[in-house]
């Protein structure tokens, strides 16, 4: 077929809208009419796009469509998508550029009025056979939305290999296309790299990197916050610890647990800040809303009550993947109301183009997961508009932050090295947990391994564009409201640029302070690293194995040379020294070394 990718445009409906709302836009972008050149010059039958969240994968998708059906290549499309809600945004989206799909198919013969049907991975899952004879009576396009959902289980894999292995085309899309298992994705290709592990290979890809640079989507603020917590363990001990400090896996997750507590004041803390940042931001985006992603419905509802406390108005609430939940968002998004405290479903594909500031209150740490709730918050309606995320100070939660730009193929084989395990293979629990569609009671609150006594706040730092910024404050302080006050539309530039001077004001006003006064950490985040135990451990076995070398090249007792360290480098032990001090150790281990050669 020699007919071009751009007259795919010219047979749109008369009905596509000069205004783009949801999933369609009067003009191509770039990259989606990149990728549609593609698809068209090479025609194949399998073809996945990734894009990062907001990139308008949809608008993608549906021009395809509307160019497929033009030129008769297939003559009726399937939209196969991971929720209700989401199904439903695919037929409204669809029929704006005169592509009629039926969100509400069960079975039997399809309407003659319709081109299509829209589907969810659960829908296929239940009944596969179905969806294999419709798309063997005719020729069919199915896009696959966020199909690493396919991976989800292996009967959902199962079934849709079983339903869509006859289709004509098969258009497969994700935001992120890694996930933590090595389920194989049905209709993706993986090739073996140089050293023999296979990954996904995408025909068209576009991160978040370039669209941040082709200002498709917005910059991400993300600001962290830390606090002492108290909790006390089933055994019944008392526990204390600072989020952001090394600690155990699982001392991490119950101080993390901790702060999310409604009872706490952390959790008030960080909503009475993300309110006001929202105040600030709606200076300049009249409309912007707030979103808090929830870990289940009692918080949810928990969280809705502080608001509502905190800002004097009320929280929309959505708990479930149902329709009056669907209902629910749409009103929400067609609004102007200030905030919506879900529990999970709206952290993938629900777009509110409007939200701009967001509270990530849950305990899901995927790479996964936090990619697509992240993207709820970065589509970009204008030149300039930013996104804030509020974050708890865990370390997992700032390195996914600290690599927004990174860009990750789903692999499929996982080789162990050493013991060592791969930082992104998360638990299959938490994996469950984060594609959970519905949020029944699980009964896991009541088997909770401690309970959680108290819990403050502190202002820790502000990421931005892989850079770390800020001294810790009190709520409420000046300093804190400085990085709050921080206009809602700014260039990425501005931004970085506004963030460093924030920084020096707050250090030169730091150092005017006697040393009676400073009861915080004084020192910027770049030098106030949070580590993982794991990276703690790392670190002490370097060092240790620095002295040891050094010790029979220098003939002198390990203890001598860790004493020496202390004295030239000051801190403490080795088992109680922070992370920046015990890079400074091995460093000046490396520099003796050095000498004696």
């Amino acid at each position: 077929m020699t007919t071009t990718a751009t007259s795919s445009s010219h047979h749109l409906s008369p009905a596509f809208p000069g205004r783009a709302p949801w999933g369609t836009a009067n003009k191509l972008r770039a990259w989606q009419q990149g990728a549609l050149e593609r698809y068209v010059q090479e025609q194949p039958r399998d073809f996945l796009a990734v894009a990062t969240p907001g990139a308008g994968k949809t608008t993608f998708a549906l021009t395809l469509a509307s160019w497929l059906l033009h030129h008769h290549v297939v003559q009726q499309v399937t939209v196969v998508a991971p929720t209700e809600h989401l199904k439903k945004q695919w037929a409204d989206a669809a029929a704006r550029i005169g592509i009629k799909l039926d969100p509400e198919y069960s079975a039997g013969p399809l309407s003659k009025e319709y081109h299509g049907v829209a589907v969810t991975y659960a829908g296929v899952g239940v009944r596969p056979m179905l969806h294999r004879n419709r798309v063997e009576q005719r020729k069919t396009l199915v896009i696959l939305d966020e199909i690493h959902h396919a991976g989800d289980s292996k009967s959902w894999g199962e079934a849709c290999l079983e339903a869509f292995e006859p289709a004509t085309r098969r258009l497969a899309l994700t935001g992120t296309p890694f996930r933590s298992d090595t389920n194989p994705i049905p209709f993706v290709q993986y090739e073996e790299g140089k050293d023999g592990i296979r990954r996904s290979s995408a025909d068209y890809t576009y991160g978040y990197g370039n669209a941040l640079a082709d200002s498709v989507v917005r910059p991400v603020i993300f600001l962290s916050y830390s606090g002492n917590m108290r909790w006390r363990t089933k055994a019944g001990d008392e526990i204390a610890a600072r989020l952001g400090e090394p600690m155990t896996k699982d001392a991490i997750s119950q101080a993390w647990r901790t702060a999310l507590d409604p009872r706490g004041d952390w959790m008030p803390n960080v909503l009475r800040a993300a309110d006001q940042r929202l105040t600030e931001v709606r200076k300049s985006i009249h409309d912007a809303g707030g979103l808090v992603i929830a870990s289940d419905q009692e918080s949810a509802r928990a969280y809705a009550k502080l608001i509502r406390e905190i800002t004097g108005t009320k929280a929309t609430l959505v708990l479930s993947d149902d329709a009056g939940a669907s209902k629910r968002i749409d009103d929400f998004s067609e609004g102007t109301d200030r905030w919506m405290v879900a529990v999970r479903m709206v952290s993938e594909g629900v777009d509110v183009p409007r939200l701009a500031v967001g509270v990530y209150a849950t305990t899901i740490s995927t790479p996964l997961f936090f990619a697509q709730a992240v993207g709820r918050f970065v589509r970009s309606r204008r030149r300039g508009e930013t996104a804030s995320v509020f974050l708890p100070t865990i370390p997992d939660l700032l390195g996914f932050a600290n690599e927004m730009e990174v860009e990750r193929d789903h692999v499929l084989d996982k080789p162990k090295k050493d013991g060592e395990e791969d930082p992104y293979a998360e638990s299959e629990k938490e994996m469950d947990e984060a594609n959970k569609e519905q949020d029944e009671d699980t009964g896991e609150q009541d088997m909770l391994p401690f309970e959680a006594l108290e819990s403050d706040a502190v202002f820790d730092r502000v990421m931005y564009n892989g850079a770390e910024f800020g001294m810790q404050a009190h709520p409420g302080s000046e300093e804190e409201q400085d990085y709050l006050g921080i206009p809602g539309l700014l260039e990425p530039d501005q931004v970085e640029l506004l963030l460093q001077k924030r920084q020096q004001r707050q250090i030169a006003h730091s150092r005017k302070k006697p040393a009676e006064e400073a009861d915080l950490l004084e020192m910027p985040a770049e030098r106030r690293p949070v580590v993982s135990h794991k990276e703690m451990l790392e670190l002490r076995k370097q060092l240790n194995t620095m002295v040891g070398a050094y010790v029979h090249q220098s003939g002198k007792p390990h203890g001598v040379i860790h004493t020496e360290l202390r004295r030239v480098c000051g801190g403490p032990p080795s088992a109680e020294a922070t992370a920046g001090q015990l890079r400074q150790r091995i460093a000046k281990v490396q520099e003796w070394a050095t000498r004696m050669k």
